[in-house]
């Protein structure tokens, strides 16, 4: 009988919190291109997997770092980093988005990153801080915002990264390639290492490429991964899925959604 009651107990349960959540979504409207990113964000939070491959690209730059110093640079070496998904992880943003059954949205992204809350990806801050211990300068180079400059410190504060400073942080100024801002740390330092999570983090071949072209350019540089260029996996959002969609970012969730259809392979 105790068995018993404790599964009658679960299935009412289960139900009651079935009711409740239906209740609360009801008027949600289901999207792939929305709902799709809970899976992807529970991934990004809990998948030892996820973890591991982080850990896994952060080792492979630690080896590159101690590569390099064998060499000598007539300038000071740098290693330059995107922030968001590759040192700050945003995926409780995505979350907070996709249970109001919303994507992206410029207003609610800022009071997300004036909450300088973000976690930060797995190796992140040991592998900076060990390049910086080695005298290697660390420059983020973000297309995050003027009016994110000091929440993003905050947060990079909060983690005692090294060079987390104006003087070292690169915002997006107008337009979103980050090649410019590259360019201008290449004039003064000896960029050894490139980390991001967006291909265009490393080179502008990457720039608002379409599909086919950005596959075709990542085997045209498939040296260069592993070696120059560090990749951390990020399964919710990059120019992976503005590609899809033509980097057309007027698309209904509906329109997205017969893009993803139209593109995505069974049998």
């Amino acid at each position: 009988m105790k068995k018993i009651s404790i599964v009658v107990l679960f299935v009412i349960s289960a139900c009651s919190t079935s009711k409740q959540v239906s209740q609360s979504t009801s008027a949600v409207p289901v999207n792939i291109a929305v709902t799709g990113k809970i899976f992807a964000s529970l991934y990004q939070q809990q998948a030892a997997e996820y973890r591991a491959l982080c850990l896994q690209a952060f080792n492979i730059a630690r080896l590159r770092v101690d590569e390099n110093l064998q060499t000598m640079a007539a300038k000071p070496k740098a290693i330059i980093t995107d922030i968001d998904e590759t040192i700050l992880d945003n995926s409780a943003y995505e979350v907070h988005q996709t249970l109001q059954g919303k994507d992206y949205e410029s207003a609610s992204w800022y009071q997300w990153t004036d909450m300088s809350k973000a976690d930060t990806v797995a190796g992140a801050p040991s592998f900076l801080k060990y390049a910086a211990s080695k005298g290697i300068t660390i420059f983020y180079i973000t297309n995050r915002e003027e009016r994110e400059r000091a929440g993003t410190l905050l947060n990079l504060q909060k983690f005692n990264l090294p060079n987390a400073d104006n003087a070292h942080l690169l915002v997006r100024q107008g337009i979103s390639s980050k090649e410019v801002r590259r360019q201008v740390v290449a004039t003064t330092h000896d960029v050894i290492l490139l980390l991001g999570d967006n291909l265009a983090d490393f080179s502008s071949m990457f720039d608002k490429k379409m599909l086919d072209e950005r596959k075709q350019n990542t085997d045209e540089l498939a040296a260069a991964f592993g070696k120059k260029f560090i990749v951390i996996p990020n399964p919710v959002y990059g120019d992976w899925e503005s590609s899809i969609n033509k980097y057309n970012y007027t698309l209904s969730p509906a329109q997205k959604d017969s893009v993803i259809k139209s593109l995505i392979k069974g049998y």
